[in-house]
């Protein structure tokens, strides 16, 4: 166990409540920066070793659609973040001046919300870095008598903000993971024409080259996706089961993470909403108890929150549980950063925290935290998080700050 040392005050934002209401915040290290996305769309750089702050940049926003920062990346010295706004944009900066390079809207290309809530608005869901090209994954949710749809689109761009390719479906992208040759999409519903969890697209072009799906029924499909030189593992949504797939898509192994279970009269189960790879081994990371006949229950699935690693072959070897839902992990080679925020049917604020875990071994390090750590970045053995107050509805205190931290990983 670990106490945090180094801490930035980020202002204030309206506490989190009881279930999750989406992301909010996002944070991306450099080898000297540390830049910070914040809930009423401003972009921050602090130093890494003092956490001085080097640059600000307010909100772009003229339509009043509270322009929260939701994901960032680095990449030849352009930080990019996207938004979860009405316009869903994607800013590019200067990582050292903050300077604006770029700024691109992704509702032109996937559609403006149909209703002035949070969860219509355009999603910049995810952002990775690889070859000196920066993929983006975008989509917007909407509903119609009671019928989900969605549009998606998943960007190639240069760090000065051209795109060089798109790829649209009308499916809902949660994840990606980036390579020199490839790129790994996860589609976690699929409501629409669209019938892929995972598809496997060339970097250069765009091009699928294959895809894969779990096969079950309904519209969930693929939670998450880590691509390694000889396939990819996947976290599936439709079974809540983990899986190691070869280069051509076929199922090496795959492993139950949190499949339902009979409970007393209930049938429950956890969706498998996390995994990294990496030669040495697979690192999954399961979220909320839910019940098959309802979505309230007051059991609890006894692999929840739960953190598992297996061996290249398929043997489980650890797990560990981590007190509340992971809302993302950062990895830096074998290394995983897994945040916990609220556990929203037990509502422990002793969950809260911060855990690094080996892909091989298991825990590493573990830090409590008052409030829900919502966000995290690792460079080595160094690790950056946000911490977002949270008011439960049946407790009527408010536990944490919106800040920064910073702190060894191992």
């Amino acid at each position: 166990m670990s106490s945090l040392a180094n801490t930035v005050d980020l202002g204030s934002v309206e506490p989190a409540r009881s279930r999750h209401a989406g992301r909010r915040s996002t944070v991306a290290v450099g080898p000297d920066t540390v830049v910070v996305g914040t809930a009423d769309g401003t972009v921050r750089a602090f130093e890494r070793d003092s956490l001085t702050q080097r640059w600000r940049v307010a909100s772009a926003s003229d339509h009043g659609d509270d322009p929260s920062v939701v994901s960032a990346a680095i990449c030849d010295g352009t930080v990019i973040v996207g938004e979860r706004s009405a316009l869903g944009r994607i800013r590019g900066y200067d990582l050292v001046t903050g300077e604006c390079r770029f700024r691109s809207e992704t509702a032109d290309d996937i559609g403006s919300p149909t209703k002035e809530t949070r969860f219509f608005l355009p999603f910049v869901v995810d952002i990775e870095t690889a070859g000196g090209r920066v993929y983006v994954a975008a989509r917007r949710y909407e509903r119609d008598a009671g019928e989900r749809s969605f549009e998606s689109v998943i960007y190639a761009v240069d760090p000065g903000g051209t795109v060089r390719w798109r790829y649209r479906t009308d499916a809902s992208p949660i994840s990606l993971d980036a390579s020199e040759d490839r790129i790994a999409v996860a589609y976690n519903r699929c409501p629409g024409e669209y019938q892929h969890g995972l598809a496997i697209l060339d970097a250069d072009s765009g091009d699928e080259r294959w895809h894969w799906d779990p096969g079950t029924e309904g519209q969930r499909r693929v939670g998450d996706v880590s691509l390694l030189s000889d396939g990819v593992a996947v976290a599936s949504h439709g079974d809540y089961r983990g899986y190691r797939l070869d280069p051509s898509g076929a199922v090496r192994w795959q492993a139950d993470l949190a499949t339902p279970q009979q409970i007393g009269d209930e049938t429950l189960y956890a969706y498998p909403n996390h995994v990294h790879a990496t030669e040495h081994g697979v690192l999954f990371v399961t979220g909320n108890t839910y019940a098959e006949e309802s979505r309230e229950t007051d059991a609890l699935h006894p692999d929840e929150h739960t953190v598992s690693g297996y061996a290249p072959r398929g043997t489980q070897r650890w797990e560990a549980d981590i007190g509340g839902f992971a809302t993302g992990v950062d990895t830096d080679g074998d290394t995983v950063a897994v945040p916990s925020a609220q556990h929203f049917r037990s509502r422990d604020p002793d969950g809260h925290g911060l855990s690094t875990f080996d892909v091989a071994s298991g825990s590493l390090l573990t830090t409590k935290t008052d409030g829900v750590v919502t966000a995290t970045a690792l460079d080595g053995t160094e690790l950056v998080a946000v911490e977002e107050p949270v008011s439960y509805h049946d407790d009527d205190r408010t536990h944490g700050r919106y800040r920064l931290h910073r702190e060894d990983a191992v």
